[in-house]
């Protein structure tokens, strides 16, 4: 039952969401110790503020409550996905070019399942990840279909 939450709740919050032209990034549906809680990741053109966060807290709440498909008792929390957002989507993936990202993969892409550094380019088919290794640049392309997780990855 709660493995299908996730996925009406971001259709619920996606027009909320879109209403202060912002986007949903991600939805979790979590029990921790022995709380559940519902947690929704939102970012914007220019970040998301506190303000952001509860307005869309406030509205969502409205909507979940008119719906009431969740049993469990919860905890909502609306914020910003943080500085290594996860890229869930291909519109994602695009808006991230010219950025480090970190991708998993479900099977070996030469050799390694996972992989870091600069997204150079994405065609919706492959990525292509610009990285170190050593003293030289090397180029490897990643089929999409093979990314089982991707976020944007910070570089110190």
């Amino acid at each position: 039952m709660s493995s299908n939450i996730p996925s009406q709740v971001e259709a619920l919050a996606e027009p909320v969401a879109d209403e202060m032209n912002l986007e949903v990034v991600d939805v979790e549906f979590k029990k921790e110790g022995k709380n559940w809680f519902l947690r929704v990741f939102i970012d914007g053109e220019n970040g998301v503020d506190l303000d952001d966060c509860t307005s869309v807290s406030e509205r969502l709440s409205e909507v979940l409550d008119q719906h009431d498909f969740i049993e469990q008792a919860y905890y909502l929390e609306v914020s910003s996905p943080g500085a290594e957002r996860p890229l869930k989507k291909a519109s994602d993936m695009e808006k991230a070019v010219g950025k480090n990202v970190h991708l998993t993969m479900y099977a070996p892409v030469n050799g390694e399942k996972m992989l870091e550094g600069k997204l150079t380019s994405f065609d919706g088919e492959k990525l292509l990840i610009e990285r170190r290794v050593k003293t030289r640049s090397e180029t490897v392309e990643v089929p999409y279909n093979k990314v089982a997780s991707a976020r944007l990855a910070v570089v110190f």
